[in-house]
Order: C-alpha cells, then sequence, then structure tokens
C-alpha cells in the first residue's frame, strides 16, 4: 500500500523556488532515503510533506489523502511524526518527561516509558537528568524515543548522524533499524552509506529536484553516479 505520495511539488521561501518539481512515493513498510548535498531541498521536502512550508504547486498525499494545505498538527494527527535536524527535545526537561510529554492521549503512558527505555537502555541510566546535559549522541537517542512513543505510522527522520562519533552513529542506526519493523521511515541522510544500509529505496534531490532513484542493494556508496551528487 502507498502511504506517501509527493507529486510535482513546487515549494518556496519566499521568492526562492526551492523544490522544483519533486514528486516521491513511499510504501508502508519501507524505509526510503533522501540523499544529497546540503542546501539542495532535502529538508524542505519533510517540511513540506508536513505543510510546514505548503507546496505552492503540487499535491501531497497520505494514504490516499490530500494533505496539502492542511495545517501541520492536522498531519501530525494522521500519524505523521518528524524527527527534525538539531533533535528539538526539551533540555530544561528531566529524559523522562521528555518522554512523557510526547505520549499521545488514549496510550498508557507508564507502559510508553518503559518501551523507550528498553530501546535504548543509556535512556532509563539517566532518566532523571536534564535532557541539556546529555550527550550529543543520547539527546538524538531520545529524539527518536519521543518519535516512537507517539505510535506513529510515518517517521520523517532528519540527518540523523549529523555531528555524531562513529560509535554513537552504529547505536543511532541500529535503533532506527529496530523502528522500522513497525514503522514505516523516509530518512534525509548524507552519510551516503548508512543510508544505503538503513534504506530499501533512496531518491537523491539535487538543486530542488528528483535526479536519481534506485534500490539500495542494487547501489554502492563508491558509485560515480551518485557521489558526483553529494560532492562539495
Amino acid at each position: 500500500m502507498t502511504l506517501l505520495e509527493v507529486e510535482d511539488a513546487h515549494t518556496y521561501y519566499g521568492e526562492s523556488h526551492i523544490l522544483e518539481g519533486v514528486s516521491l512515493e513511499v510504501e508502508e513498510g519501507e524505509v526510503v532515503a533522501l540523499v544529497g548535498r546540503n542546501g539542495v531541498g532535502k529538508t524542505t521536502t519533510l517540511r513540506t510533506i508536513l505543510q510546514l512550508t505548503a507546496p505552492r504547486e503540487g499535491t501531497v498525499r497520505y494514504r490516499g489523502e490530500d494533505v496539502t494545505g492542511h495545517n501541520t498538527h492536522e498531519v501530525a494527527d494522521m500519524g505523521v511524526g518528524w524527527i527534525p535536524e538539531g533533535r528539538r527535545i526539551f533540555t530544561q526537561l528531566s529524559v523522562e518527561e521528555n518522554v512523557r510529554v510526547a505520549v499521545p492521549d488514549g496510550r498508557n503512558v507508564s507502559e510508553a516509558v518503559e518501551d523507550a527505555f528498553e530501546t535504548f537502555p543509556d535512556l532509563r541510566e539517566h532518566a532523571d537528568r536534564d535532557a541539556g546535559n546529555l550527550s550529543g549522541g543520547q539527546q538524538q537517542m531520545l529524539a527518536i524515543a519521543r518519535a516512537l512513543v507517539g505510535d506513529n505510522d510515518l517517521l520523517l527522520v532528519d540527518e540523523p548522524s549529523e555531528g555524531l562519533a562513529p560509535l554513537i552513529v552504529e547505536r543511532v542506526a541500529n535503533a532506527l533499524n529496530d523502528a522500522a519493523a513497525d514503522t514505516t521511515i523516509l530518512l534525509v541522510e548524507q552519510n551516503l552509506p548508512l543510508a544505503l544500509d538503513l534504506a530499501d529505496r533512496f531518491y537523491v534531490i539535487d538543486n530542488g529536484q528528483v535526479v536519481e532513484e534506485g534500490d539500495a542493494d542494487a547501489a554502492s556508496a563508491d558509485d560515480e553516479r551518485l557521489r558526483r551528487y553529494l560532492s562539495a
């Protein structure tokens, strides 16, 4: 089943034309990666899906419903979660409080917190610690945990490996891989080997357009066809 469709999206910031006809699809149960250099439209694609920056032209459909022009909270309420670049956790709240406030109405809060701590044992060890005092990797784990307890059907994940040490990247990647067993993921990631390792399919964005797409298993991080769109 096609969970998400973006069709010919043209998105602007003021008069700057950022997305120039982006089209993509995400099937239920997939991990799909968006890869490309900084500033080519990857994050804007996620913002377009969430209607944080609605497209001036084109259509976004979620579960077959046209959500173009909807309020962002309406899209979120349909089951779309977002792990933004920079994590954006509540730094003055404890780790456990950060998880608790993300639990939706109707879900048992204690069970949700326990699920988060089972996924990330490091967070259990720091449950009472202010989130602002965590390491970068721990903050990323917390951001992922907050999204997972939201019972979202689709997770939009923006640059989860940015600024993290290789060992922490591996742990975050393992957590996303585990999450993919239950949740569809659209992943923005500049780390091409990581993106191809996690994803079933990929799209390459360059200058606001999809320029390549394919199956991750059939691609290689050494593929010159892909690397030319990722080099500075």
